[in-house]
């Protein structure tokens, strides 16, 4: 599989990041590990130069005595009895610096420089250590111990050395060995980032692309499921939940402008077909023309009643919806709207039952607006309760301060699905049944602003309850049956 990886944005952020900062601590730890290795690998050579170097101070050997040839007898038993001559070499030096003895038993120059040699000799320990290269060009560690002489003088050493050849073979081996290692973990820390980053660009790309579409108008465009449960998959959900709200808010805009024309073209088709049968009729037949009259004025209240609805929409939209507050009675608001009703009720043969307080329900509201809540409610009811149905609106104080208004129609009800939308903007369940679709929504909005609340309850094929609730001024007394009376 070929990966193909843009380095910019997410990925180049993440090289320059974190990738940066990885590579540089695994050089920093893998320096680290190799100069404490090197160091212990030293320092274990040291220790064992040390030791050797030791054991001729604790045993007190006293090679030199000023005897030329008795010194040489005694540093050849000396060498001999070392057990330690395999693994390092050991000279035995003189009074005057010159190399008598050799481990390996090699001639060496008398010239040849023994750095700490006189740093032995003047040192209070009696020994010195030198870490360096031979003229051979061997690297080497080495310990000098000065050796007792006459009257207590220090005269003639013993130097014990160590070549770091090896150490230093098996040093350069293990430095390798974590070169490789820490471009082995470098490169896949590489491959396993380019391939995240890749899960992480990927479906954001796809998110870009698809957000795009829809940005351009295609609603239909979704981001294809997404095989992780983390962020990058509830995005994916959430715009492609985004997208079938936008879908349905499209399909219910068109709804509702299909609506809308529809529930302006009738009343102005009446207005304009009586408008030319008047003309045509003069003033020949008085009664049809009054009839004509009372059919456009019908009709243009009716269209009045759809823009101001609009209007009402519009401003609820934009925040611009203002109250007229004034003290009012709310039920005073209730029972003309349901007396305006009762003669459209009676005509489409559907009976309504009508039960509230006796006393006043005062309250600071809109007057015209809380009656436009009554009456959306109501012309709802009307429409979908079919002939020889029944409206029953029902008020009661629910306390001092309190009222509740509930209207109950036997109409087709509402499914339970649709129920939690019904107060959605342009939202109908029956596109059949005329209306914008929007009655409720500013009913609701007006209920909000007078500090209200309108709930609603159905049952499919049972009907329907609406119950409005409002705070009012607490200047009533409600008797033992809550003030109620059948009106």
């Amino acid at each position: 599989m070929v990966i193909t990886i843009k380095i910019g944005g997410i990925t180049k952020r993440w090289i320059a990041s974190t990738l940066f900062i990885i590579i540089a601590l695994l050089v920093i730890i893998s320096i680290s590990a190799f100069v404490t290795i090197r160091g212990n690998y030293y320092k274990s050579a040291y220790l064992e130069l040390q030791s050797a170097s030791n054991d001729v101070v604790l045993k007190g050997i006293n090679i030199y005595n000023g005897n030329t040839e008795e010194f040489l007898t005694n540093a050849n038993e000396f060498i001999e009895s070392l057990s330690i001559k395999e693994n390092m070499e050991v000279w035995v030096i003189d009074g005057s610096g010159i190399v008598r003895i050799t481990s390996s038993g090699l001639y060496l120059d008398s010239n040849i420089n023994i750095p700490e040699y006189n740093e032995a000799l003047n040192s209070e320990s009696g020994q010195s250590d030198w870490t360096g290269k031979m003229p051979s060009g061997q690297k080497i560690m080495a310990i000098t111990t000065a050796l007792p002489g006459e009257n207590g003088e220090r005269s003639g050493a013993v130097r014990f050395m160590i070549s770091l050849e090896e150490i230093d073979k098996q040093l350069l081996f293990l430095f390798i060995l974590i070169a490789f290692s820490c471009i082995f973990a470098i490169l896949l820390i590489v491959l396993s980032g380019l391939f995240f980053v890749r899960s992480i660009v990927k479906p954001i790309k796809e998110i870009s692309a698809t957000a795009k579409q829809i940005a351009e108008g295609d609603l239909n465009a979704r981001i294809d499921p997404y095989a992780h449960d983390d962020e990058i998959g509830e995005l994916c959900l959430t715009i492609n939940n985004m997208a079938k709200e936008l879908s349905e808010a499209d399909r219910i805009k068109h709804d509702f402008i299909s609506t809308i024309s529809h529930e302006l073209r009738t009343p102005l088709t009446a207005i304009m077909g009586w408008g030319e049968t008047l003309i045509q009729v003069g003033d020949t037949d008085a009664t049809l023309t009054k009839r004509g009259l009372e059919v456009i004025l019908n009709e243009v209240s009716r269209l009045s009643g759809i823009v101001e609805e609009l209007l009402d929409f519009s401003g609820m939209q934009s925040g611009r919806m203002k109250l007229r507050l004034e003290r009012i009675d709310v039920l005073a608001e209730l029972d003309e709207t349901v007396f305006y009703f009762r003669e459209r009720a009676t005509t489409e043969g559907i009976e309504i039952i009508y039960n509230a307080p006796h006393l006043p329900a005062q309250m600071d509201a809109d007057a015209d607006r809380i009656r436009q809540v009554f009456i959306n409610v109501l012309d709802n009811c009307l429409k979908y309760t079919e002939h020889g149905g029944k409206i029953t609106i029902f008020a009661e104080f629910k306390n001092a301060n309190s009222i509740c208004i509930s209207i109950t129609d036997t109409g087709c009800g509402i499914p339970a699905d649709f129920l939690p939308k019904v107060k959605e903007k342009f939202y109908k369940i029956n596109n059949s049944i005329g209306g914008s679709g929007i009655g409720l929504a500013v009913a609701d909005e007006i209920i909000k602003l007078h500090g209200g609340s309108l709930e609603i309850d159905s049952i499919l094929g049972e009907g329907t309850t609406v119950t409005i609730s409002f705070n009012i001024l607490d200047n009533i007394e409600i008797d033992g049956n809550g003030g109620n009376n059948e009106k």
